[in-house]
């Protein structure tokens, strides 16, 4: 069995706690400078970096049995999920009617939808040249744009917006990864990170809805070539501060890096926590000079509590479809049960 690479298992980590922490924060983006300016910030990498990374680990598209695979992986979980969040709101916000739209992913859920999409696409984006494949990936993205009509639907626009992370993630190699770890890269990366927050700093009325492709340029601008050139610009940041994140990124072992293993439920359950802290009074309460400091806490609470093998193992039949958790912790039972037995026989 090969020896699992903790610098991606790190990355993971890091990553998932970013989402927690940016989602949480974004309660107070339009009242304070600071989480305002600190959200942009983690919001022009952190989903761009994830992207990348799923990319990296999309090498077995032509593996026999591939496409059943990631439907499983990937669509069985959203249209159960797209069901529980919508029974979620119905009851959050007190909705008169229940309706059930697998159409328009709910919140997070996007990302399973885009994230087979970009699958799907490789399949035939892996028949051209690399520089061909990225290059009409990011003239997608920047086309996408006119199209008034695309929107949250199927997330059709993050979709192609978000895809040339995904392209570029499955071209990369690990010695790729390693010359950012280069001191000399890094150097250069510290200067980047500073630079990018100079550029958020000084353009504050910057729309952060820039950063998350789910938008046509029609509701982002007036003047719509304005939006291809500022998409244009949005990408060099994202790919910059992605180089940025994992220049910086641990290669060793640490407490953490095994749970980096479970992303993908803290990214479906963290949000029914974010949203019901957003409807309750708690939020209003938690707004001082210790905000930034509580938030931080709590979101990485909240990470650890979600990869935690208690939260695995009794949701696993949910997002992976499996009773294998389930198993074990039954024969560990019946293990500890049946030894005192034995030894006193």
């Amino acid at each position: 069995m090969a020896k699992r690479d903790y610098y991606f298992d790190n990355a993971k980590f890091i990553l998932i706690f970013l989402v927690v922490f940016g989602h949480l924060i974004q309660s107070y983006i339009d009242s304070n400078l600071f989480f305002s300016t600190l959200y942009k910030l983690l919001y022009t990498f952190h989903m761009p970096a994830f992207i990348l990374v799923s990319g990296f680990f999309a090498k077995g598209i032509y593996e026999k049995g591939y496409i059943v695979k990631i439907t499983k992986k990937l669509i069985i979980p959203y249209l159960i999920f797209q069901v529980i969040y919508s029974i979620f709101y119905f009851i959050l916000y007190s909705k008169s009617m229940l309706t059930i739209d697998f159409f328009n992913p709910h919140w997070s859920l996007w990302f399973l939808i885009s994230l087979f999409c970009w699958n799907i696409m490789l399949i035939g984006f892996n028949k051209l040249k690399p520089i061909y494949a990225i290059s009409l990936a990011l003239l997608l993205g920047l086309i996408v744009g006119y199209v008034d009509w695309i929107s949250n639907f199927l997330s059709l626009s993050r979709t192609f917006v978000f895809f040339p992370f995904f392209i570029v993630g499955y071209y990369l190699k690990k010695e790729h990864f390693q010359l950012l770890s280069e001191s000399r890269s890094r150097i250069l990366m510290t200067g980047a990170i500073f630079i990018v927050a100079l550029v958020i700093i000084i353009f504050p009325e910057l729309d952060e809805k820039w950063l998350l492709g789910s938008k046509p340029y029609s509701y982002l601008e007036t003047f719509s070539a304005i939006g291809f050139i500022k998409r244009i610009g949005v990408y060099t940041i994202n790919f910059l501060m992605i180089a940025v994140f994992f220049a910086f990124i641990p290669k060793r072992k640490f407490f953490f890096t095994k749970l980096g293993r479970n992303t993908l439920y803290v990214y479906l359950l963290h949000g029914f926590i974010v949203r019901a802290f957003r409807e309750s009074t708690i939020e209003s309460y938690v707004y001082d000079s210790k905000t930034f400091i509580i938030l931080l806490f709590v979101s990485l609470l909240l990470t650890f509590l979600l990869s935690s093998k208690i939260v695995t193992t009794v949701m696993q039949p949910i997002i992976e479809l499996k009773w294998s958790g389930w198993k074990k912790t039954l024969d560990r039972i019946k293990e500890s049960i049946s030894e005192p037995r034995g030894q006193s026989e």
